[in-house]
């Protein structure tokens, strides 16, 4: 049997194939809705709905939807629904559960309901209330649902109204939790912290499992990396590998350079198995073939990496800094490139992680030209998070990893030339001009790296994400403000995928990162540079919803409180 995936659904096809289940479940099988000609059934809620849903091969097999918005479903059936139910509860409505015939028995029913549980225990509801078809009834009091009120609907089309509360779920069906490595329960009755996030988990582990499943299973990834992996690339990732050698790898490389080209605009790109960082020495070794020196803008960590691979490598150089979390500081940049003429290169760091400001490329890429200077950017943080235009760099280093979406482990080096080979002043593994003379071929690389980059960027949509992305990033910030936070670079000079928050002294941030991934957060905090600050850090690298992070700022504040106290 292909294996399963459950996950949340948030791709069309699999919203067409839940209008399809729909329709069948709900008008053909149980006589609730009326037919129609298009054999598709949308449901009312739908906007609202959370669908949990299993997938064989991309074929939707089984759905469940969720939704905690007022009025439900059965507040429809039953005017007076809040009589039969108890007071102070964080109350959901779970409907629609549909699965195909042909696995009605066996891992779909026991998959959608872990994933299910998961979901709402990570939201906070601590009561869940459904419509059972009178169909159903011995299943559902099986898994401690409780009648209430009278029977709804037709007579073609009976449900009884149930009930389950948080702590009649753990009597009642513990196997979940002790059999579910997805799944944890709260200590206390209520949990109004956390959520999951929309990467798939499935049933059969394989080598693209997400980061989350890596890591910790059922917390929300909000780390620069590594990402939550999308079923497409995870599948890629999972092909058989092919050699590099192979005309199939050859064409599948030159078609991912063009897309990526086209992506950031720049004429070429050369791909490399490694680490960002090695991109960097790559352009390292590309500046100490130039005549004159240069100067490097510092403004953070990365700024500071910079200057450490210009150390390696020899090169002449002086560093323009700035505050960590302030901008660069332009006008003085343009002082500087007009007193000292042997200047010929620029380097720079686009997005700088560590605090979370974006530099102004643009502006420094024109400096660069008015002043003949060959202009370098590490857009390792940047592509895919921000709109990059690369069209006046020189060279530009990017991951596979980060806002592309892809597994770490290759990284890119974008030019708008092509470099000739430097045999007798270069590594071979790190001379650019070498790489262009072998077609991107000249070493061993990997079929199974490549093919999960393809599949990444190919599915990539930069409008829709770049727009998501700064919406998101701009409401999580003001909520973190209005709830005291303190976030290190100012909205006019932020990223908008990375919040770097600087923690009130009195609280350590180790132990704060720690506790958020208790509660299901994994948020930076263990870098050497972020605990001399104490600071933590929010990345919005992958896919999430507003509702997933509505509970993160309260849930800081709380901590601080909490810790606070610890402390005292």
């Amino acid at each position: 049997m292909l294996p399963l995936t459950f996950k949340i659904a948030t791709e069309q096809q699999e919203f067409d194939q839940i209008y399809q289940l729909n329709y069948h479940t709900f008008v053909e099988e149980i006589p609730q809705h009326q037919p129609n000609p298009d054999l598709r059934l949308v449901d009312k809620f739908h906007e609202q709905n959370t669908y949990i849903i299993c997938l064989c091969d991309q074929q939707l097999i089984g759905m469940i939807a969720v939704r905690g918005e007022r009025p439900f479903s059965l507040d429809a059936k039953l005017p007076n629904l809040d009589d039969y139910l108890p007071k102070g509860r964080s109350v959901c409505e779970i409907r629609l559960l549909a699965i195909k015939p042909n696995y009605r028995k066996g891992m779909v029913f026991r998959g959608l309901l872990e994933k299910v549980v998961e979901y709402c225990l990570a939201r906070g509801y601590d009561l869940a209330i459904i419509s059972g078809t009178v169909r159903q009834l011995k299943l559902y009091r099986h898994l401690g649902f409780v009648p209430f009120g009278p029977l709804v609907g037709s007579a073609q089309a009976l449900y009884q109204p149930m009930s389950l509360t948080l702590e009649d779920f753990r009597r009642k069906i513990p196997w979940i939790l002790t059999s579910s490595p997805y799944i944890r329960l709260p200590k206390t009755k209520t949990l109004d912290l956390g959520q999951t996030s929309q990467s798939a988990q499935t049933a059969t582990p394989t080598q693209g499992q997400t980061a989350r499943s890596q890591a910790a299973k059922g917390a929300v990834n909000l780390l620069p990396g590594p990402v939550d992996i999308h079923p497409e690339v995870q599948k890629a990732f999972c092909r058989t590998p092919i050699s590099h050698r192979s005309r199939r790898f050859a064409k599948q490389l030159a078609e991912t350079k063009q897309r990526l080209c086209e992506l950031v605009k720049a004429e070429r790109a050369e791909i490399f198995l490694g680490s960002g960082t090695l991109a960097n020495d790559v352009i390292g070794a590309q500046l100490s073939l130039q005549p004159g020196s240069g100067v490097i803008l510092s403004n953070g960590e990365f700024g500071e990496r910079l200057v450490d691979h210009a150390i390696r490598f020899g090169l002449r150089f002086s560093v323009l800094r700035a505050e960590w979390g302030s901008p660069l500081d332009y006008e003085l940049l343009e002082e500087l490139l007009q007193k000292e003429s042997q200047i010929t290169w620029l380097w720079c760091v686009h997005c700088e992680t560590s605090t979370g400001v974006l530099n102004d490329l643009a502006r420094i890429s024109s400096l660069g030209q008015r002043h003949n200077l060959l202009v370098c950017a590490d857009c390792i943080s940047s592509i895919g998070t921000v709109e990059v235009d690369l069209r006046n760099i020189y060279l530009a280093s990017g991951v596979s990893g980060k806002g592309l979406g892809a597994l770490p482990g290759l990284s890119i080096v974008f030019s708008n030339q092509k470099e000739p080979p430097a045999p007798s002043k270069l590594p071979r593994y790190l001379d650019l001009g070498y790489y262009a003379l072998k077609n991107g071929l000249p070493f061993t690389s990997s079929s199974n790296l490549l093919a999960a980059l393809e599949a990444a960027v190919k599915r990539l949509e930069p409008k829709e994400r770049l727009c998501r992305i700064r919406e998101l990033g701009g409401w999580l910030r003001n909520e973190l403000r209005a709830c005291g936070l303190k976030i290190v670079a100012a909205d006019e000079e932020s990223a908008p995928a990375i919040i770097s928050i600087a923690l009130p002294g009195h609280i350590d941030s180790e132990l704060m990162g720690q506790r958020l991934e208790e509660e299901g957060y994994l948020l930076s905090y263990g870098s050497d540079y972020l605990l001399e600050r104490n600071w933590i850090q929010i990345c919005l690298m992958s896919e999430y919803s507003q509702d997933e992070l509505a509970s993160l700022p309260q849930l800081l504040a709380r901590l601080i409180k909490e810790l606070g106290k610890e402390k005292e």
